[in-house]
C-alpha cells in the first residue's frame, strides 16, 4: 500500500461505523478526526456542494461540520444525513422567486422601522426543505451553526457543549438572515442574524471539541474583484460590497492568528460572481469541486504536520521602487513580511517565502500596485495578491423579486 493510499484508509477508517468490516480490517490505533468549516457567501455557497463531491469520492466523512450563513445551511444538511446529489439538485433548481420577495407592506407601512427588505417565509421554507426540526442534541453528528446576537452585541455558536438545547432549524435560518435584506430569527430566546457579521469562517469553534485537523472551504471574501462603478450599484449593492470587504479585512486578521490544528483552506476562484447571481449552480458546484480536488494535494502534507495553514507554495515577492511612494501600508498590513529601507521605499523581508492561501492579502492593498507575488519559478499571480477585474455583473431587479 502507498503512503498516499495508507492515509485515505486512515481517513475512511476514522470515520466508518466502529462495527464496519472497513473499521474492522484497517483501523488504526490512532486516527486524523477531521472538521469541516464552510464559510458564508450568498449563493457562491453552491461551491461548497462540490467540496463534498470531492470529499465524498475519496470516501471522507467530517466528524463535526460547522459553517455560517448558507455555509451553516450546507453543513446542517449533510450533517442530517441530505445527500449529495439532492443538494445538487435543489442548488440548480433555485430560482429568484424561491428566495427573495420584496416585503412590500413592511416598506409602506414601517419604511425605516421594516425589518428588512425580503420576506422572512420564502428563506424559512429553503431551510425547512432541508434542515428537519430537531435539537442540536438530538444529532450523533457534531454540527456548529454561528450567528450574532443583536442585543448582547456578541457571536454566538450553536451546538457548542451548553448551546445544543435549541432548533438547528432556527438557528440555520439566523446564520442565513443577512442583516437589512431578511428579519432577524430566535434562537434560544435570543435575537440572531448572520454569523457573517463578525466571522465568516469560524473554523477556530472546532479546535475545543478534539480535532485533529480542519479543512475549511471560503467562498464569500477570499478574492475582491475590482469593481468599476461601485457607486452605482444600488444600496444593497453597496452594502453588500461594504460588508464583502470587512468581511475580508476580519477574515484576514482570523487566519493570521491560527494556532490550531492544522488546516486545509479551500478557495474556489468565484470572484466574478456576486453573492446573489442565480442561475450558476451547476458552475459553483463545479469549481468547488476542482478546488477541493487541488487542494487534496496537500493532504498529506498539512496531515503530518502539526499546525499551520496548507497547501503552501515558494512564492517570490517583489516591488517595483519606481511605484513604491513610502506609504507604509503593505508594512501595517504585513510586518513579519514588508519592511521600509532608509529612502521609506518598501521591500521584502525574505523575497522568497513559504506562503498558504490565507497570505498575502497585503499586496492588493498597495495603492500603486507595486507589490506583485508570483509562484517562484512562473509567471503566475498567487491568488489571494491579484487584484482581477470584475467580469460583467447579472445586477438583481427588484421588479423579479417580488
Amino acid at each position: 500500500m502507498t503512503d498516499a493510499q495508507s492515509d485515505v484508509a486512515t481517513l475512511i477508517a476514522a470515520t466508518a461505523p466502529s462495527d464496519s468490516p472497513v473499521a474492522a480490517d484497517i483501523m488504526p490505533p490512532t486516527s486524523p478526526r477531521l472538521a469541516l468549516v464552510l464559510g458564508g457567501g450568498g449563493l457562491k455557497g453552491f461551491a461548497h456542494i462540490g467540496v463534498l463531491q470531492a470529499l465524498e469520492a475519496r470516501g471522507l466523512r467530517p466528524a463535526v461540520f460547522a459553517g455560517t450563513s448558507i455555509g451553516s445551511l450546507i453543513a446542517a444538511a449533510r450533517a442530517f444525513g441530505v445527500s449529495v446529489a439532492e443538494m445538487t439538485e435543489r442548488a440548480i433548481a433555485l430560482r429568484r422567486r424561491d428566495l427573495f420577495r420584496i416585503n412590500h407592506v413592511g416598506m409602506v407601512m414601517e419604511r425605516m422601522q421594516s425589518p428588512s427588505l425580503y420576506l422572512e417565509n420564502p428563506l424559512r421554507e429553503l431551510v425547512r426543505a432541508v434542515v428537519p426540526h430537531r435539537r442540536f442534541s438530538d444529532l450523533s453528528t457534531e454540527l456548529l451553526v454561528s450567528t450574532v446576537d443583536l442585543e448582547r452585541a456578541s457571536q454566538v455558536v450553536w451546538g457548542l457543549p451548553g448551546l445544543k438545547d435549541v432548533w438547528v432549524d432556527d438557528a440555520v435560518y439566523a446564520s442565513c438572515a443577512l442583516p437589512g435584506f431578511f428579519p432577524p430569527g430566535t434562537v434560544g430566546g435570543r435575537i440572531c442574524v448572520d454569523g457573517g457579521t463578525v466571522d465568516n469562517l469560524p473554523e477556530s469553534f472546532t479546535h475545543s471539541l478534539g480535532v485533529d485537523a480542519v479543512i475549511a472551504v471560503d467562498v464569500g471574501s477570499s478574492q475582491i474583484a475590482r469593481a468599476h462603478g461601485a457607486g452605482d450599484l444600488g444600496f444593497a449593492g453597496v452594502f453588500m460590497r461594504a460588508a464583502t470587504t470587512m468581511m475580508n479585512a476580519l477574515q484576514g486578521r482570523h487566519l493570521a492568528q491560527h494556532a490550531g490544528p492544522p488546516m486545509l483552506l479551500i478557495r474556489p476562484s468565484i470572484f466574478h460572481l456576486d453573492w446573489f447571481t442565480f442561475g450558476r449552480a451547476e458552475e459553483l458546484i463545479e469549481e468547488g469541486r476542482r478546488a477541493a480536488e487541488e487542494a487534496f494535494d496537500a493532504l498529506d502534507d498539512m496531515l503530518a504536520a502539526p499546525d499551520g495553514i496548507y497547501p503552501r507554495h515558494k512564492v517570490r515577492v517583489s516591488v517595483n521602487p519606481a511605484l513604491c511612494i513610502g506609504c507604509g501600508i503593505c508594512v501595517a498590513m504585513a510586518p513579519d513580511m514588508m519592511a521600509l529601507d532608509d529612502a521609506r521605499l518598501a521591500y521584502p523581508r525574505q523575497p522568497l517565502v513559504n506562503w498558504s492561501p490565507a497570505d498575502g492579502g497585503f499586496v492588493r492593498h498597495c495603492p500603486t500596485r507595486a507589490i506583485s507575488a508570483h509562484e517562484a519559478g512562473t509567471n503566475a499571480l498567487m491568488p489571494a495578491a491579484e487584484e482581477p477585474l470584475q467580469r460583467p455583473r447579472i445586477r438583481p431587479r427588484a421588479r423579479s423579486a417580488g
